[in-house]
């Protein structure tokens, strides 16, 4: 059996997705900014699309602008900001690499402050000392919506409320591309300014995302040219992408309340399956988490080893964000957690989907205990833990990156 549980590095493209692309590769093909029919039809998808997009998040189709993905979005959010407020940063240090990264570089381009906020061991961060961050020079708040690595839903609507409060000029931006699909999303009544999703991440086509703008917000643009999409992300338009996205969109909300329903089943399956094993902890918040999201560490155990001994049995997870995957060093996110670069190490993070069955998620359960229990066998910290304890392993003998050195 081949069982894929890496959805939240990218998810299987929905049937529905498929079928409403294929004339826009060989029917359809005109280019959207053409005058002619085969235009007109091209920028009628894309239109309808950002119509579909826009109602799966409660936004007006007007304040849909399309991208290649989640990081483009954040990227224009955040250097958009800055670009025409000209303050500071505050986010959080669980953040994807896409919004750590580019908070850093803006930051140091622009010469204004990044703060940081460290979060609770639980993964959740609490809303009142990210608005304790926030000053008069803020120009723009980022706290995703639910974490990519461990899966934990963060308080939005307090962030976004208190931070208001504090600074009403600073624009508030979420990074939702693992919350669109996963958990309801409505922007008027989160009261956001500025939220990025990408489609891979809810049964659409990779390469393409959206950032939601509200309407009377200003940003600096991304790419200059031509002047497409509201003059800020110019270029033409990856417009069977776009169509199969706003298809997708549509069906993620259609489909949220069952597909979350199903998904948290199967989640407590394997969680309660896997923490039966000794030393086995489950990487943040069980009650404030995406249903979609189980995230382990097990003492003894290499997260890449356990990966390549799951992959044999068929059964694709990961160790945490696909985006810095080949980076080989402890996750930034388990690191913020408090926890120790060895035990960071030891992680696995099992993601579902729509499609993902019960007999497939059993069969995952169970490949995974047999590894574990297989790499404990061969393992010298495994063997120190049960013989001297936990409190005889550190860090020593880990480089600055966290890997062994043999």
């Amino acid at each position: 059996m081949r069982v894929y549980l890496d959805n939240s590095a990218s998810s299987r493209v929905c049937p529905e997705a498929v079928e409403a692309m294929l004339p826009y590769f060989s029917e359809k093909y005109g280019n959207p900014s053409s005058l002619h029919s085969f235009g007109v039809e091209a920028r009628e998808g894309i239109e309808r699309a950002r119509i579909q997009v826009a109602r799966s998040i409660g936004a007006k189709p007007e304040e849909i602008i399309f991208t290649s993905g989640g990081t483009e979005g954040d990227n224009l959010a955040l250097r958009g900001a800055v670009g025409t407020r000209k303050g500071g940063i505050v986010t959080t240090n669980i953040e994807h690499p896409a919004i750590l990264e580019t908070c850093k570089q803006v930051a140091a381009d622009a010469g204004v402050s990044a703060a940081f906020v460290p979060v609770e061991f639980d993964g959740v961060v609490d809303a009142e000392k990210v608005a304790a961050a926030v000053d008069a020079g803020t120009s723009v708040v980022s706290v995703m919506a639910v974490n990519n690595e461990v899966g934990t839903i963060q308080p939005l609507s307090e962030v976004v409320s208190l931070c208001k409060q504090k600074n009403p000029n600073a624009l508030v931006h979420t990074d939702a591309v693992q919350a669109v699909g996963k958990i309801p999303v409505d922007v008027k009544k989160l009261d956001l300014d500025l939220l990025s999703l990408a489609s891979h991440k809810f049964h659409g086509p990779k390469g393409v995302g959206a950032l939601y703008i509200r309407e009377g917000v200003k940003l600096k643009p991304a790419m200059t040219g031509g002047g497409h999409e509201r003059g800020l992300r110019s270029g033409t338009e990856n417009v069977p992408g776009i169509v199969g996205m706003g298809i997708a969109a549509e069906l993620s909300v259609a489909h949220l309340e069952d597909d979350a329903s199903r998904a948290k089943r199967l989640r407590d399956t394997l969680i309660d399956g896997l923490l039966a094993l000794p030393e086995a902890y489950l990487n943040g918040s069980r009650e404030k988490r995406s249903a979609f999201n189980a995230n382990f560490r097990f003492l003894g155990v290499e997260g890449e080893s356990l990966l390549l001994m799951l992959d044999s049995d068929g059964v694709a997870g990961s160790t945490g964000s696909a985006c810095s995957s080949k980076k080989l060093q402890a996750s930034h996110v388990l690191m913020a957690l408090g926890l120790k670069k060895w035990e960071a190490h030891g992680s696995l993070r099992l993601s579902l989907s729509r499609y993902t069955t019960r007999e497939e998620a059993a069969y995952a359960m169970e490949a995974a205990k047999k590894a574990v229990e297989r790499l404990r066998g061969m393992s010298p910290v495994w063997r120190k833990i049960v013989n001297e304890g936990k409190s005889s392993i550190s860090d020593a003998g880990e480089d600055e990156h966290g890997e062994h050195v043999h």
